[in-house]
């Protein structure tokens, strides 16, 4: 693999010339982010089965796993926009290197803790702790890694550049899935645990050294910390202004929000269709969980092969936007287990070249200076809807005695239908045309 290097950033401030993007994918920078975060998502794949048994073990509740990863997740939902300011605030490299060696830190401390044997109860104390610790943490690492990469690639090869973030990901995410439970039962929580922490204090140092062009110095606001706050919402709501008076990106933000919620069913009632509708045994379940990791990593790579920009990649994502959701709401009525793979399969790709596209669009429409508030804004209405989604889906799937091909159909006409009504807007067409 050839790295390339890439020009040094010059220090911030008033008169700080704009570093030129590096003429290669595969640059110093980028190749620095990608290696360390590949191995900090292996970690946490670790960490997370890690986890999962020892809870198994030690307790034998659903409720507390399930509680566990409520925390990991809500602090993210809510404090994604205003980590999405600090981003466009401050050194975006600076947020990573500290982010991973926060979390790093914190998960050392939880291993060293569990080595000493400690009672069941401070353990899950601490569990609770670091979860939301995580949460935090990620609340400002996701918004500033996804405003920070459009400066470390060439324009045209962002796509790229998301799609082998992505693949890494999803490739970490299968492997765990597939061989989880064997390495805990032959390493055990404690070494997992310190893996995980490793892991971030690798990604951290590694990050460490990625220089990137300087942004727009930020004027300090004066005045008492009151003032300071207030400064600092004033930005966050400009972010949210700025989305919602451009009324494609608008549209663009409502539909990618709009998706994940109708999506909802699929996560919630996808056991209740492998055992009502295929009649099959659980291990179906996973496989079937595996043909749609296996699709979204073919749609990653797809998508990171081709280099479609403007009205192609446009009617791609919308394409892909009408082809995956489609084709999950027609799974509820497959009868037949190896077809239910083939659609899966099918309908992961074309989820997978979505999320890169959405993305890519999102990061090169956006000025840089906003970039990290628009990205936290989706996170957050994506992620706040996720939630809603699956109570709502959990409760009808009761109410409709679990009619799967119906909640399943109903839910991909939807998405169907509200993609063609906004993305065939005209105020959308030009925003992805314009991207």
């Amino acid at each position: 693999m050839e790295i390339s290097e890439t020009p040094t950033a010059a220090p911030a401030g008033p008169e700080a010339p704009a570093a030129p993007l590096p003429a290669r994918l595969w640059n110093r920078n980028f190749y620095l982010l990608w290696q360390g975060q590949t191995v900090s998502q292996l970690g946490n794949q670790a960490f997370a089965v890690a986890m999962m048994f020892w809870i198994l073990e030690k307790t034998g509740s659903a409720s507390v796993m399930g509680l566990i990863m409520a925390l990991s997740t809500v602090p993210g939902v809510i404090l994604a926009p205003f980590g999405g300011t600090f981003a466009d605030r401050h050194n975006r490299v600076r947020i990573l290197v500290l982010c991973d060696l926060i979390a790093g830190l914190g998960i050392l401390l939880l291993t060293g803790l569990l080595y000493t044997s400690p009672p069941t109860s401070l353990f899950l104390k601490a569990l609770f702790g670091i979860a939301i610790l995580g949460g935090i943490v990620r609340s400002f690492f996701m918004p500033a890694i996804q405003a920070a990469l459009p400066d470390l690639v060439p324009r045209e090869r962002l796509a790229s550049a998301n799609s082998l973030n992505q693949f890494s990901i999803q490739t970490s995410l299968l492997l765990g899935q597939a061989a989880g439970g064997l390495f805990y039962q032959f390493f055990g929580a404690p070494l997992l645990f310190l893996f995980d922490a490793l892991s971030f204090l690798f990604a951290s140092g590694s990050s460490a050294f990625i220089s990137i062009p300087p942004m727009a110095p930020v004027p300090p606001t004066e005045g008492g910390t009151w003032k300071v706050l207030r400064g600092f919402f004033a930005e966050t709501l400009s972010g949210v202004r700025y989305v919602w008076e451009r009324r494609g990106l608008r549209d663009f933000v409502v539909i990618a929000a709009l998706l994940n919620f109708l999506f909802s069913p699929v996560i919630v009632l996808l056991p209740f269709y492998v055992h009502n509708q295929l009649g099959a045994q659980a291990a179906w379940y996973g496989y079937l969980l595996a043909a749609m990791s296996a699709g979204s990593i073919a749609g990653f790579v797809l998508a990171g092969s081709l280099r479609l920009r403007g009205k192609a990649r446009g009617w791609t994502l919308v394409g892909g936007l009408v082809m995956g959701p489609g084709l999950f709401g027609v799974l509820g009525s497959v009868l037949v287990p190896w077809l239910s793979l083939v659609v899966v399969f099918l309908g992961g790709l074309a989820m997978g070249v979505v999320n890169i596209y959405l993305i890519t669009t999102l990061q090169s429409s956006v000025p840089s200076e906003l970039r990290g508030r628009v990205l936290g804004l989706l996170g957050t209405l994506g992620g706040g809807l996720v939630p809603i989604g699956m109570a709502l889906s959990g409760w009808l799937g009761d109410l409709t005695h679990k009619n799967v091909p119906l909640l399943f159909g109903v839910a991909g006409a939807l998405s169907v239908a509200s993609t063609l009504l906004l993305a065939t807007r005209k105020e959308c067409r030009a925003f992805l045309a314009e991207s």
